[in-house]
């Protein structure tokens, strides 16, 4: 189990996602599904199995990871801080199933930690490792513990008993006065409630709430900890307060001598105003990285806002030496470990002296020493005037915050009725694709402008009854199972959407075609025509095509090799993350002051570079990250591979290549 579990996200839903290792190591289809719910009710996750991985929080990431591999019954379980992000009662809860696990099946479990407390008395062996990878300490916990207990607390262990760190000072002179005074309230949240929505493959949502009339005032000069239980919504809440997150009710406010503008709602502010004010740093400190050096990172938002380049550099390097990255201000950041890349992102959101620090579960993955550099900072910022929030299940965060807003898990709306599913959906993905692909034929078979015309027409008239939803009776015997709805409004606008780059690649050739020589305009309008119809169905169907149910039907009906089609479908569903990386990068960019600004028009082009090339380095990393996990599950080794879902062929499969068939058909009898 990876230190980030979300790296290692390998399907759709999450109970897919659990027997993604069931199938790669050979248990028969049928025994899968009581092993895939036993393993997430041991760690808690009570969801509908079809429940979209993307819409877990950290917490939920972490617990399905570890559902991951104790399905798999393993002989060795290797856990990388399964606990860091989860609440104590979640901790103890997790904590016990790996120790009931163990004990039922002789399982070796590893689990690197650095808070011994819940694993002493669950664990047979200590192996103690010095900041330079050297064994300290190797034995019997508690006999470990009595004879060295102070010196490794001295090291930085975690060792139970021993009182928190006194938090380490800032130099002086790190921070100046603060904007405004002591106990004013820089921030007010008000009845917050925010709503998340997940796409299904239907083109229906499933919408939940995150965040439900939630109160939240935050002080200058005061620290605040944000506590309450895994995926009760803290880190949403943390993002709606900073204006980087909509919210569908109540409203976000800053002091009026913090307003940008007069506007007073950090939503409306440019990149500018936002850094100037706020400060955020985010669960996961990787996806907030914007520079190649570690130096370069902590001065982005000081170099943004134009501070005195001498001044914010010696800042920034005390910054550094306090958190203990003074060595590596020349290094990568993306190739420092989860510890340093957490105190990295802290050292750059407070470098600039912001009037609000809003920072998420800032002291994860942090040993005593380092973990007193972090409160030192955070203390040292609120000293200064500045209000400082912190996400957290830190006892002791909590125990030295002015202010504690404990968030609860909403209640969730109803289940609503089962959606009538648009015709479109009761084919399986190679009948979506072979459909897609026949527009090509048909496009380019296309003889003139009147032709494509005609071919585009049909096309459009199959698409309105591929998206549309067979109706509902009112009585028994009027109307048949074959009756159409409408198709819902969000459907049409998804295809208008994925159109618009159809519509300017028809527009391009067109034009293209008018510029190399034919002033003819049946000619240009046969052309742009063409694209259209050779776009249109894929705009229409791809969007439906199951990256998991891909796979299945790849290997099961037309019996191509397991691991390319696995591997493929699981970079498919990676595709489907990029706009939640392109949604990470584009608020850090925001908060830290870089992003495109109404200012400088020039920077609308260096946004879209920025967040281009960032969201490659991500997806290049996250590949590497996934195959990992992929093969921690089994997928390197798999010889005699099952698959959790049949792949059959329906009659809908059929009448949709029928289907697709007629516009080729129109086509070839114009000509």
């Amino acid at each position: 189990m990876l230190q980030e579990p979300g790296a290692g996200v390998v399907s759709a839903t999450i109970g897919r996602d659990v027997a993604f290792g069931l199938e790669n190591t050979g248990v028969p289809r049928e025994a899968m599904p009581e092993r895939v719910t036993a393993a997430l009710a041991a760690v808690g996750l009570t969801m509908a199995l079809d429940t979209p991985t993307h819409a877990l929080s950290g917490g939920e990431q972490q617990r399905l990871a570890l559902a991951g591999a104790l399905a798999l019954e393993p002989t060795l379980l290797l856990l990388d801080e399964p606990t860091a992000m989860l609440d104590p009662d979640t901790t103890a809860s997790v904590r016990d199933v790996v120790d009931r696990v163990t004990a039922a099946r002789g399982l070796t479990t590893v689990v690197v930690e650095h808070r011994l407390g819940p694993w002493v008395d669950v664990v047979d062996r200590i192996i103690v490792l010095d900041d330079t990878g050297h064994v300290v300490a190797d034995g019997d916990p508690h006999q470990v513990l009595a004879d060295q207990g102070e010196a490794l607390a001295a090291q930085g262990i975690w060792v139970p008993g021993v009182p928190d760190p006194v938090p380490a000072p800032v130099p002086p002179g790190t921070f100046g006065p603060g904007r405004l005074g002591a106990h004013v309230v820089a921030l007010d949240a008000a009845a917050v409630r925010v709503e998340r929505s997940a796409r299904r493959l239907d083109g229906s949502t499933r919408t939940s709430v995150a965040v439900d009339d939630q109160w939240l005032q935050v002080r200058a000069g005061e620290g605040h900890a944000l506590v309450g239980p895994s995926g009760a919504g803290k880190s949403t809440l943390m993002l709606a307060a900073a204006g980087l997150l909509e919210h569908q009710a109540g409203e976000v406010r800053v002091h009026p001598d913090l307003a940008a503008g007069g506007r007073r709602d950090p939503a409306d502010w440019d990149t500018i105003d936002l850094a100037r004010t706020l400060a955020w740093v985010p669960q996961w400190a990787s996806s907030t990285i914007v520079a190649t050096t570690v130096l370069d990172e902590v001065m982005t938002t000081s170099r943004a806002l134009g501070l005195v380049e001498s001044e914010a550099l010696a800042r920034c390097r005390a910054l550094l030496d306090v958190l203990g990255l003074g060595a590596l201000e020349q290094a990568d950041p993306r190739h420092l470990s989860g510890g340093e890349q957490r105190r990295l992102a802290m050292a750059s959101a407070v470098a600039h002296q912001p009037a609000v620090l809003l920072a998420d579960e800032a002291t994860v993955g942090q040993d005593r020493q380092t973990w007193a550099a972090v409160m030192g900072l955070l203390e040292g910022l609120r000293d200064a005037g500045s209000a400082v929030v912190l996400t957290t299940h830190d006892a002791g965060a909590i125990e030295r915050a002015d202010r504690v807003t404990t968030v609860e898990r909403p209640a969730q709306p109803p289940e609503p009725p089962t959606p009538r599913r648009p015709l479109v959906t009761h084919a399986g993905p190679l009948s979506l694709l072979g459909a897609a692909l026949l527009a090509v034929p048909a496009g380019v078979a296309s003889p003139r402008w009147t032709a494509s015309l005609l071919v585009l027409a049909l096309q459009l008239l199959l698409a309105a009854v591929a998206l549309s939803a067979p109706a509902r009776h009112a009585r028994r015997g009027h109307g048949s199972s074959s009756d159409l709805g409408p198709a819902p409004r969000g459907r049409v606008t998804g295809v208008a959407l994925r159109m618009v780059a159809g519509l300017l690649g028809a527009v391009s050739v067109a034009w293209s075609t008018w510029l190399l020589g034919s002033r003819d305009l049946d000619v240009v309008a046969t052309a742009g025509l063409r694209v259209l119809v050779i776009v249109l169905p894929s705009a229409v169907l791809v969007q439906h095509v199951d990256a998991d149910a891909l796979g299945d039907h790849l290997a099961q009906r037309l019996r191509l090799p397991a691991r390319p089609v696995v591997a493929l479908a699981a970079a498919l569903q990676r595709v489907h993350t990029f706009g939640e990386v392109w949604t990470e990068i584009s608020r850090a960019r925001r908060v830290r002051g870089i992003a495109a600004t109404a200012r400088s028009p020039r920077s609308v082009l260096a946004e879209l570079w920025a967040l281009t090339l960032g969201m490659l380095v991500r997806s290049l990393q996250a590949a590497a990250a996934l195959a990992v996990a992929m093969d921690a599950r089994g997928f390197a080794t798999a010889s005699r591979r099952t698959w959790a879902r049949a792949a059959p062929w329906r009659t809908a499969d059929t009448v949709v290549l029928l289907l697709a068939l007629a516009p080729l058909a129109v086509a070839l009898l114009a000509r």
